[in-house]
């Protein structure tokens, strides 16, 4: 049994990219044959394994039927210069590739793709990159704070597959991104008059401008308010409505009334999960933001402690900027020494609208300009959310996109951009199985 070889995961992975008609495709583009066969290869072996090109050739030579099954015999003539060249030569066609399988999964499950998830996630680097013009530090949604970034702008519709892909540079904010996409979605898939899309987005990138351009685009939005809301009131003639979470927690639903300019309509929604992180949150913060005034206050009274007026406001101005979130609902007295009018002798504090800020614990609100909607509707449309997270987390964990330790943009862009591609071709199975 020494020339055993894996068959069950390649074979699936070879019947799903057949599906897609990827073959076909770069038969299309002017591909010889062998080209097709090397980048059908590398896109089952990477698929399956998720390994570098480097380890590609030793699993195709000994452990995967790849070969078998690609080029109907055993075969080891594929050398490393034809490995590597296969990522970076697809995403010289990016758009026409990315535009043929848009065409082909919406007539394989009949897709109208009237909802669109968008969201951001970012790579880290090994290594130093400065070669690199896209590789930059940013805020790493792993806590890779060390190590410079790409950030990867998705598009997906309701059934995980990808309407639009960006690779950008590692410092981009969110909301910055959104126009861009929000125009490469509408050339790839205009809207009809008689129907919107809706946009279901994070608060990260759901800012003013941005909903405002994406009413003017023909699309609805939906995403969770970025501020909580202050003037507001319940319906009254509304009930709560009650639904579970994906882990079985009893979530509150209730739409409020609230003068909006714009016209948009808010549902509260109340978690109890929720409710206990932020009071668990705010708890240790508080506790730690009275620490500090209490120090500086026993500081007055010690010998060798900070006793000057400037000195011990600057002491208070840096705990109130470490705890702002807690720092707002205290009122600090400072009293200035009789005797001498350059030293503090007396520090106190009161709390103010914390009662309030207590009951808002739990709650927060999503935001949308329909108002054709029902409370279920609304909470079942933002939850789709999850989709785009599960993309994320299948890129990153089961495909191995991370970290990246190419050193040149057009390879690192490459290698992304492969991962998507193996993206599709197990996405196309998952959509199948959950059918």
């Amino acid at each position: 049994h020494t020339d055993a070889r894996e068959l069950g995961a390649e074979w699936m992975t070879l019947q799903s990219i057949r599906q897609l008609r990827i073959e076909e495709f770069l038969r299309e583009q002017g591909w010889s044959d062998r080209r097709i066969k090397a980048a059908i290869s590398m896109l089952m072996v990477r698929t399956v394994y998720c390994p570098s090109e480097f380890k590609s050739r030793a699993i195709l030579r000994d452990n995967s039927a790849t070969c078998e099954l690609v080029y109907g015999e055993e075969e080891e003539s594929l050398g490393y210069r034809a490995m590597y060249n296969v990522a970076p030569e697809l995403y010289t066609i990016k758009s026409e590739l990315e535009q043929h399988l848009c065409r082909v999964t919406d007539n394989l499950f009949n897709q109208e793709n009237r909802i669109l998830l968008f969201d951001l996630t970012n790579f880290y680097f090994e290594g130093s990159k400065r070669s690199s013009q896209k590789a930059k530090f940013g805020r790493s949604k792993e806590k890779r704070s060390d190590c410079k970034l790409l950030v990867l702008a998705l598009c997906i519709n309701t059934d995980g597959f990808i309407r639009y892909s960006s690779i950008l540079e590692g410092n981009t904010a969110d909301p910055k991104s959104l126009p861009h996409m929000i125009e490469e979605v509408i050339a790839k898939s205009p809207l009809s008059d008689n129907s919107k899309a809706l946009v279901v987005m994070d608060a990260g990138i759901a800012t003013e401008e941005n909903l405002s351009l994406i009413k003017s685009k023909g699309y609805n939005y939906l995403c969770v308010s970025r501020t909580k809301l202050k003037d507001y009131e319940l319906t009254p003639s509304e009930e709560s409505v009650l639904v579970n979470d994906c882990k079985g927690e009893v979530i509150t639903l209730r739409k409020v009334q609230r003068k909006d300019e714009n016209g948009d309509y808010y549902l509260q929604v109340n978690s109890p999960q929720k409710l206990h992180t932020e009071e668990s949150m705010n708890g240790a913060l508080k506790e730690r933001f009275e620490l500090e005034l209490t120090k500086a206050k026993q500081s007055l009274s010690r010998k060798g402690g900070t006793k000057t007026y400037e000195k011990v406001i600057e002491r208070i101005g840096r705990a109130m900027q470490k705890y702002p979130s807690i720092a707002k609902f205290y009122d600090i007295k400072y009293t200035r020494s009789t005797a001498n009018p350059k030293l503090m002798s007396d520090l106190a504090w009161s709390t103010h609208g914390e009662e309030q800020a207590i009951a808002e614990y739990g709650a927060y609100y999503l935001r949308t300009n329909v108002s054709t909607l029902d409370e279920k509707s609304i909470w079942d449309y933002y939850n789709l959310i999850r989709e785009i997270e599960c993309t994320n987390r299948q890129l990153k964990t089961d495909l191995n996109l991370r970290p990246i330790y190419h050193q040149t943009d057009d390879r690192s862009e490459a290698h992304l951009f492969f991962g998507l591609l193996a993206y599709w071709v197990v996405n196309n199975i998952r959509v199948q199985l959950k059918g």
